[in-house]
């Protein structure tokens, strides 16, 4: 039997000022996601407090990769600030 050929789409290039919303948009998830871990971790028992340590460095070394990243691009702290409260605006808008 004989495959069809798919033809593929062509993948669009992101634009800078894209790729820096994305990087910031990463460091606000991470931020979270390391906020909720370390909460988690409070209150974990047993094996979940192995699970949690796991989740709050795994997430810690994301952020300084992203933070490092955000830097060389020319990023900074106050600008992701500004992003996130425009995101948290569009969201509670668009909800």
């Amino acid at each position: 039997m004989i495959e069809e050929y798919i033809k593929e789409e062509k993948i669009i290039e992101k634009t800078e000022v894209e790729k820096e919303i994305e990087i910031i948009r990463s460091i606000i998830k991470t931020r979270e996601d390391l906020k909720s871990a370390n909460k988690n971790f409070e209150y974990a028992e047993d094996d979940l407090v192995d699970y949690y340590t796991y989740q709050i460095k795994a997430n810690q070394a994301k952020l300084n990769y992203l933070i490092k990243l955000a830097k060389t691009k020319g990023l900074v702290v106050d600008m992701v600030n500004d992003i996130k409260l425009k995101l948290l605006d569009e969201d509670e808008q668009a909800g």
